[in-house]
């Protein structure tokens, strides 16, 4: 027994001398040594990717640098890799994985995670897609680090199973589908097996590495065979498309009510592949009725991949919260459905029993001249529940709202840069609407408002896009400026 444990143990110092890496205690094995790039290969423009105070720097004309070293021959299946990042501003990279090393361009096989915080794009192009996507597949709208700090990027691959991580957080969580979504853009992206490669983007973008570990995972895990795979309907189809095309793919108005937590939407979120707004009721009777209220929402929100969105309520909003508290929030939604009436009366359109409709016609004047003011006398970025009637009247709604009244709500928008939601749950506004407010160059978001735990993935929003023809040009960005 003594003879063979000795064997063994030097079978396997030798084994990683000769691989020229060593495994840490937990399975651990670097790839990058901390002084060279050996065991890295970088195609066109080496000279774009140097070793610096034991940093891998990436800065120059476009150049991928492929790991070619010894560890498990190059060539990975299931595994965990590890980064530590760091980006400076305005910079813009990725890791690919089962990929395979090529003299030239983006690497065509594999799939790659973004490395992105502030990154714009270039010309006409907007890059929406932050730290933690999984490019084109699974997008995270919003940054969830920030640039010139060091963070962590997991990327963890079981059988069809890809997530991906950014200091521990899951940003993704994707099952690749047995039957494939077909399209000239994802023809490479598949779960096989190859090398890792960094990319060096461009020469005003810097990213530092300063350790590269990878854990080698069993190429058969048990719980493989457990996996659910997606429903790949339609539905599934466009949102997988429309990821692709830089579309922003956001349900911008979703609340943690009923029984839906924050964990729950987290998951429903990745597995539909739509990035949300959380969104909390605030104003009086509401559940956050003053500054300090936003900033503990603030506080609990931090650090989560999603969009923090308040929803102001009533008319009353505007003088009770300040506008350093305000503009803390990544957007600012709010409705026109709780006004004051010509006769003083509050009135909250839900609630049938506070709309006394003696005139309807007079009674839309009065509805779309408060549209108006709300529009034009608030501040915020997106008009939710837009065209919204009450039960009395929306069996009337085509004649009452019509291409006048309509074009109001829409001068007012378009003039005060407020994007119009298109929802998903009241199914409004109406086609007519959107194509004319389309016609007049306004913008639009995707929203739920859903009451409880059991809503959709924008059903009625992609109904409207594929009718409407909405391109991403059409369409609000939260954080960005045009």
């Amino acid at each position: 027994m003594k003879r063979f444990s000795f064997a063994l143990t030097f079978s396997l110092l030798v084994g990683l001398c000769c691989a020229g890496r060593q495994t840490t205690s937990q399975g651990w094995i670097p790839l990058f040594d901390g002084n060279s790039l050996s065991g890295w290969q970088a195609n066109e423009n080496p000279g774009s990717v140097t070793v610096r105070n034991g940093q891998i720097v990436c800065q120059g004309p476009r150049s991928h640098l492929f790991y070619v070293g010894d560890a498990q021959k190059a060539n990975f299946k299931n595994f965990e890799l590890k980064a530590e990042i760091m980006t400076a501003p305005g910079a813009n990279s990725g890791i690919y994985f089962h990929t395979q090393f090529q003299e030239e361009g983006w690497p065509a096989k594999g799939y790659e995670v973004q490395i992105n915080n502030t990154h714009r794009g270039e010309g006409d192009y907007r890059e929406l897609k932050k730290t933690g996507s999984l490019y084109g597949v699974r997008n995270v709208f919003k940054a969830p680090v920030n640039d010139d700090e060091w963070f962590t990027l997991n990327i963890i691959v079981t059988g069809k199973r890809i997530r991906v991580k950014v200091n521990d957080g899951l940003v993704v969580d994707y099952i690749e589908p047995d039957t494939p979504v077909e399209s000239e853009a994802q023809a490479g992206r598949r779960l096989s097996s190859g090398t890792f490669s960094l990319q060096c983007h461009d020469p005003d973008s810097r990213v530092a590495f300063r350790s590269i570990i990878v854990k080698f995972l069993p190429d058969h895990l048990p719980d493989e065979n457990t996996i659910q795979q997606p429903l790949v309907d339609d539905n599934y189809r466009l949102i997988s498309l429309l990821n692709e095309q830089n579309f922003p793919i956001i349900d911008t108005h979703v609340h943690l009510k009923g029984e839906l937590t924050l964990e729950d939407a987290l998951a429903k979120s990745r597995q539909a592949g739509i990035f949300y707004g959380i969104a909390v009721n605030c104003g009086v009777g509401q559940p956050i009725t003053d500054n300090q209220g936003l900033y503990d929402f603030l506080e609990r929100m931090k650090g989560q991949p999603v969009f923090v969105v308040m929803q102001a309520e009533g008319r009353e909003w505007v003088n009770t919260f300040s506008k350093e508290a305000i503009e803390k929030f990544d957007y600012v939604i709010t409705d026109a459905l709780t006004f004051t009436d010509d006769e003083g009366r509050r009135i909250r359109l839900w609630m049938d029993e506070e709309v006394k409709v003696e005139d309807k016609q007079a009674f839309m004047e009065m509805y779309v001249n408060r549209i108006e003011s709300v529009l034009n006398d608030e501040y915020f970025d997106i008009f939710v529940n837009p065209t919204f009637l009450p039960s009395v009247l929306a069996d009337e709604y085509d004649a009452l709202w019509t291409p006048e009244r309509m074009q109001r709500v829409i001068d007012a928008a378009v003039k005060n840069n407020i994007a119009i939601e298109i929802n998903a749950r009241y199914r409004i506004p109406s086609k007519a609407f959107i194509t004319q407010a389309k016609q007049s160059g306004a913008k639009f978001a995707f929203g739920t408002n859903n009451g409880d735990e059991n809503f959709g993935n924008l059903e009625y929003c992609l109904e409207m896009l594929r009718e409407c023809d909405l391109t991403a040009a059409d369409m609000f960005k939260p954080g960005l400026i045009e």
